[in-house]
C-alpha cells in the first residue's frame, strides 16, 4: 500500500517560527503513530528527548495531548477544530445527500476533495457495507498529480497557478503508475478538462482505482471534486457495466447546481 510522503513545506523566504514548526512535527507524529512514549517521538522527529518532552508538556497543558501512563496521544480538541472548520464550508452540508446516494447507488466509496495550500484534502468521504474501514480518512491531504480527484482539479485551474504548484511541489512517483512527466501530465489535465472527468488508475495506490468530476464555480474553476473509489479489479468491472463517470459527473452537477442556489440566495 503506497503511502503519502510527508513532504515539507515549499522553500519559501516567509518567516517562520521554529519552535511551531517542531511543535507541529510531535503533533504529526502522534497523529501517525497514534499512542507513542517521548523516546520513540524523539528518535521519529530527530529531537532530543528534552525537547520533545517540553513540547508534550506544552501541549498537554493547552489540552491538545493526552498522558496516558508513560505514552502520549492526541486530545479530542482536534475533533472540535477540525468539525467546526468543516462546517463552515458550505460544500461540505451541500454535498452530503448526494454524495451518500452515490455510494449506496454504486456500493463504492464516494468523496468531496477540495484543494488547499496546493494539496487535496479529503472534505467528506462515504463508506459502503463492502468497504466498513476507509484507508484514506475524512481530512488526510493527497497530491493533486497522482489522484483522480487531484487532476480534475488541476485541470480547471489557470495555467499560472498550476505551473506554480507542480514547479514547487514536483511530481514525486507515489507508485509506479505515477505520472512524473510533466508534458504527459499537462496533455492529460486537458484531456480531463475537454471530457470534464478524471481517471487514476493505481497512481496514487497500486490496488485502487478512482474517478473523479470537478465543481466548478461561476468562473470556472474547480472548488472541490467528487470522487468514487474502489478496488481497481471491482471499479474496472463496474466500469465496464455501468456508464460510472456519467454517474459521478451526475453527482457533481447536482452539487454544482445546490451550491449556485444558495450562493444566489444569500446575495438576494
Amino acid at each position: 500500500m503506497a503511502q503519502t510522503p510527508n513532504w515539507d513545506p515549499p522553500n519559501t523566504n516567509t518567516p517562520t517560527a521554529k519552535t511551531t514548526v517542531t511543535s507541529f512535527r510531535v503533533i504529526e507524529a502522534l497523529l501517525q503513530h497514534k499512542t507513542s512514549g517521548v523516546s520513540e517521538l524523539a528518535a521519529e522527529v530527530d529531537l532530543a528527548k528534552g525537547t520533545v518532552h517540553k513540547h508534550l508538556n506544552t501541549l498537554r497543558q493547552l489540552g491538545y495531548v493526552v498522558k496516558d501512563g508513560t505514552t502520549y496521544r492526541l486530545s479530542l480538541s482536534f475533533l472540535r477544530i477540525g468539525t467546526t472548520i468543516r462546517a463552515a464550508i458550505p460544500l461540505y452540508s451541500i454535498s452530503q445527500a448526494p454524495l451518500e446516494s452515490l455510494a449506496e447507488a454504486t456500493s463504492e466509496v464516494a468523496s468531496i476533495v477540495v484543494p488547499e495550500n496546493d494539496w487535496g484534502i479529503y472534505l467528506s468521504r462515504v463508506q459502503t457495507d463492502e468497504e466498513r474501514v476507509l484507508s484514506i480518512q475524512e481530512g488526510e491531504r493527497i497530491p493533486l498529480h497522482a489522484t483522480a480527484g487531484g487532476k480534475a482539479i488541476l485541470a480547471y485551474m489557470s495555467e499560472a497557478e498550476r505551473d506554480r504548484i507542480l514547479e514547487e511541489r514536483g511530481l514525486p512517483a507515489i507508485t509506479d503508475k505515477t505520472i512524473t512527466d510533466a508534458e504527459k501530465l499537462k496533455k492529460e489535465l486537458q484531456y480531463i478538462y475537454d471530457k470534464r472527468s478524471a481517471t487514476d488508475r493505481g497512481e496514487h495506490r497500486i490496488d485502487r482505482h478512482c474517478i473523479a468530476t470537478p465543481i466548478v464555480d461561476t468562473d470556472g474553476r474547480a472548488m472541490g471534486a467528487v470522487t468514487l473509489s474502489g478496488p481497481a479489479e471491482r471499479m474496472a468491472q463496474k466500469v465496464e457495466e455501468y456508464d460510472i463517470p456519467s454517474i459521478v459527473s451526475s453527482t457533481a452537477n447536482n452539487i454544482q447546481t445546490q451550491f449556485s442556489r444558495s450562493v444566489n440566495s444569500a446575495q438576494q
